[in-house]
């Protein structure tokens, strides 16, 4: 009798779990969301949430709102979050960054597998290696060769230390054997201005940061980071089939929310997000930031964060890079 006591109250009690979960997913959204960047406001991640946000915003019935947060390396943004009720209705926006974050910072305020749940994937972004108009370097295999014979004459231009960019760069370096110095600048500009000066010789930055020059004519694209061609250079082949088999990096962005988030409401936001993002008028900005979406569910989010960890952080010790 008591066996059966004890099976009732269990199942009185996975029926309340149930019907509470499915009333947190009725109950979004039912007021303003908001989207909290860690950068701030008229960069590209900026634009494209705020588009997303909008469209969102007419499917949902409620305002989207975006809250740009800037600071200790985005880490005031995801404490925020993570302090936000796990009720869909507060979301961050994160990225590969959050990834390198792990390794380039002795210590985090915020602890992603116990602080957030991921949502979804939302967008990639490839990198790309070009050079200036004029160089006679057409090939990966001309830059790994120039690199080779001369290296004290050979430079690589990238934006800070520890960026994506800068990582790609590090990769590169070490996966074809070169030994070249790395140039840090504080801004894309600022790289595109070494190579016309030719105080550096080739360079690593994201498609969006850098096809302005490369269409126009003023830098040449040589390869791309991915492992298939980007559809917004498809006549540029990888850096993997150009003779450096197995190289890969990218960008990311996707959004999570705070942990013990009902999993009801985490479906919901992972199919308003990829509605969003579906309409003609984000995808037109997608196309006009050259953003490539890329849905996907929860595990992929996780998956594409938990892989970048490690590959970030090889590349770092490797490097030794000094955490802050």
């Amino acid at each position: 009798m008591k066996a059966v006591r004890v099976s009732c109250r269990l199942a009185v009690l996975f029926a309340g779990v149930v019907m509470a979960s499915a009333a947190s997913a009725q109950d979004f959204p039912s007021r303003t969301a908001r989207i909290v960047m860690g950068f701030g406001a008229g960069g590209l991640g900026d634009i494209a949430g705020r588009a997303i946000g909008q469209a969102m915003s007419k499917h949902i019935n409620q305002p989207v709102v975006i809250e740009n947060m800037p600071g200790a390396g985005g880490q005031t943004a995801a404490n925020a979050v993570a302090r936000a009720a796990p009720d869909g209705h507060t979301m961050l926006w994160v990225s590969s960054q959050n990834a390198i974050a792990v390794s380039m910072f002795k210590s985090l305020s915020y602890n992603w597998s116990r602080d957030f749940t991921p949502v979804g994937p939302m967008a990639t972004f490839d990198f790309v290696l070009f050079v200036h108009k004029d160089s006679p370097l057409k090939t990966v295999k001309d830059v790994i060769a120039a690199a080779k014979s001369n290296p004290d004459k050979f430079n690589f231009g990238t934006i800070a230390t520890g960026t994506a960019q800068n990582l790609s760069t590090r990769m590169f370096i070490s996966t074809t054997g070169i030994r070249v110095p790395i140039v840090t600048h504080r801004t894309t500009g600022e790289v595109m201005t070494a190579l016309l000066a030719g105080n550096v010789q080739a360079a690593f930055e994201t498609i969006p940061g850098a096809i302005g020059q490369i269409n126009s004519g003023q830098m040449r694209a040589i390869a791309v980071s991915s492992t298939k061609r980007n559809p917004f250079l498809p006549g540029v082949p990888t850096i993997a089939e150009s003779g450096v088999p197995g190289y890969l990096t990218y960008s990311w962005n996707g959004i999570v929310v705070p942990a013990k988030t009902p999993p009801a409401v985490v479906q919901r936001v992972n199919k308003e997000i990829a509605a969003a993002i579906n309409t003609p008028e984000v995808q037109a900005k997608f196309k006009e930031l050259i953003m490539v979406p890329h849905l996907g569910t929860p595990q992929d989010l996780e998956k594409m964060y938990q892989d970048d960890v490690a590959v970030w952080r090889k590349i770092i010790t490797e490097s030794n890079i000094q955490p802050n």
